[in-house]
């Protein structure tokens, strides 16, 4: 396979995972003592396509050298990162742009 069809197959298989998720996610009961709307041998057969979605996108990678770090993130864990804005850093007395303000 060229490296075309092997990005074109990764695409379909991000695709299929993240819609399988999603019905899933629409498909859950808000509370847990509700029926879901789909049987538990539907839940199951979901389960198995996930995971065979995951090794086919392992192989992929491995197959166009891409290192796959990837994993779940649950809505309530926190973020590893923290995004900094720099639109109100100042320029440092190198740059020949830093103006104390007053009170600094």
């Amino acid at each position: 396979m060229s490296d075309e069809e092997l990005t074109t197959e990764r695409r379909i298989m991000i695709l299929m995972r993240k819609t399988l998720a999603k019905v899933i996610r629409d498909t859950t009961p808000e509370h847990p003592g509700l029926k879901r709307g789909i049987s538990d041998e539907t839940v199951e057969d979901i389960r198995l396509c996930l995971s065979m979605i995951a090794a086919r996108e392992q192989e992929l990678a491995k197959a166009l050298g891409i290192e796959v770090r990837e994993r779940p993130r649950y809505a309530d864990e926190p973020r590893r990162s923290n995004v900094v804005s720099i639109t109100n850093l100042k320029k440092s007395p190198r740059d020949g742009g830093y103006k104390p303000q007053d009170g600094e």
